[in-house]
């Protein structure tokens, strides 16, 4: 497939380097000539340096051969005047664009057609709908849903008190009461297969598979205690603070922003009538205390420095605050975070590039496409749900006799609304639900992809 990436900046970059893997045709757009030398040094693209708004620039990458042009320059207009010039000149291209402005949601939704969108795209958004997915389960660290709502890939993590701290995954049963699936563990920073033979240690994180319907057991049998939600304090105006406010109005969660600029605070006061705002920096231990973080439920680091971020979040955790979220722009340092105290961890970033590569995949696949694409484990894992059809292999056979390929794990088998964590006797047919975990080096783009 023939992609052009107009912008090559943290998303573009991130897009680029998935979308290699992914074994696509690929050319850069960008205005920096030195931000597009170093793509050209990692990765096997053409670059062309320019404005992707203008005809001259899309008929240098070709655009009339392309397939897909995705616009994520850092201004929305760019980026719609791209996709609307590029759609001009191809009418079978596929576009995607970034929109980040909270004024022209509604307006894009309306007039995708006009605007020649396929897809538009808004990280902040993204992070807000999953922090608010966070924070209905506060005992998870990360928390993925599929088939409808049917089933859930958690993160959890083994601390000191955990009554899964030493034991084999043989044993979990007994002390779970429950049936799931362990389908990922990091361990130091290094991401393990696990067999019925592994034992769990103090840090480790693990990734369980279970239908949405146990969670409330697995909860309660490792004695997370679950509680509302009530009181939220976000660190830091932007973006992700504003929409997140605006999700939590009116579902009865107290929501404080604290915004250092006052110019910005006062906006947000007008845009946010039921949030409280506060002008004041909320990296002072002062500040903090003085608006009640030791009576809050949740605390959230929203500024735009993974840095403060990251050590507003560790006083949060010494401070005993039940559930805290950390937005980060860099991935990169997961060894580093994994090592901290900063609760669960949110990227804008790697949201929206997975959306996209999600879109790329059913583009290039479309009969037996993934539903669903989700990269837990800071994106070293991906789970995939499928559908399988009467195209799917190996439909009416016990697993115990389907080859799969190395790195991949069939890991829930939705038959009839019915869903199953699967053993050696287990089988799938079509109209089923497959949910399927792939590490390692492992693309899967179809079902059958899967098999070896």
């Amino acid at each position: 497939m023939r992609i052009i990436i107009a912008g090559d900046g943290k998303v573009g970059a991130t897009l680029t380097r998935k979308l290699s893997a992914e074994g696509c045709d690929l050319t850069l757009i960008d205005s920096n000539p030195k931000v597009l030398e170093a793509s050209l040094e990692r990765y096997d693209v053409m670059a062309i340096q320019g404005n992707c708004a203008l005809m001259s620039v899309l008929n240098k990458a070709e655009i009339k051969k392309t397939d897909l042009l995705i616009a994520a320059t850092g201004a929305d207009e760019i980026n719609l005047l791209s996709c609307m010039t590029a759609h001009k000149m191809n009418d079978r291209l596929h576009t995607i664009a970034r929109i980040r402005n909270p004024e022209y949601s509604e307006q894009i939704y309306n007039m995708s057609g006009e605007f020649g969108l396929s897809l538009a795209v808004n990280p902040e958004k993204q992070t807000a709908i999953e922090i608010e997915r966070l924070l209905k389960y506060p005992g998870f660290l990360q928390r993925d849903t599929f088939a409808k709502g049917k089933v859930e890939i958690v993160e959890l993590e083994i601390d000191g008190k955990s009554v899964l701290k030493d034991v084999s995954l043989n044993e979990l049963y007994g002390i779970i009461k429950c049936k799931i699936l362990v389908c990922a563990v990091r361990r130091n920073g290094v991401v393990v297969a696990p067999d019925g033979n592994f034992i769990l240690r103090e840090g480790d994180r693990i990734y369980v598979t279970a239908p949405s319907t146990n969670m409330s057991i697995l909860l309660k049998n490792l004695g997370i205690i679950t509680h509302k939600i009530k009181n939220v304090i976000l660190c830091g105006g932007g973006r992700v603070s504003y929409y997140l406010a605006k999700k939590l109005e009116g579902t009865g969660v107290s929501v404080k922003i604290i915004e250092q600029d006052p110019d910005r605070a006062r906006n947000l006061a007008e845009m946010l009538p039921e949030t409280t705002i506060i002008n004041g920096d909320a990296s002072r231990r002062t500040m903090l205390e003085s608006q009640g973080i030791e009576n809050c439920d949740a605390l959230i680091t929203l500024t735009g420095m993974d840095e403060l971020n990251i050590i507003i979040s560790l006083y949060a955790k010494s401070s005993g605050v039940p559930k805290v979220i950390t937005k980060v722009a860099h991935t990169e340092k997961s060894n580093i975070q994994d090592s901290l105290q900063i609760g669960s961890v949110v990227c804008p970033k790697e949201l929206c590039c997975n959306t996209i590569v999600r879109y790329v995949r059913a583009l290039e696949a479309q009969t037996g496409a993934a539903i669903s694409v989700h990269s837990i484990v800071d994106g070293q894992v991906e789970a995939l749900e499928f559908l399988a059809d009467e195209h799917t292999k190996n439909c009416g056979m016990a697993l115990r006799d389907v080859k799969v390929r190395k790195n991949v794990l069939i890991v829930c088998i939705t038959h009839k609304g019915k869903t199953v964590i699967p053993d050696g006797e287990s089988k799938f047919e079509v109209g089923d639900t497959v949910i399927v975990v792939a590490t390692g080096d492992a693309v899967i783009h179809k079902l059958n992809d899967i098999f070896d």
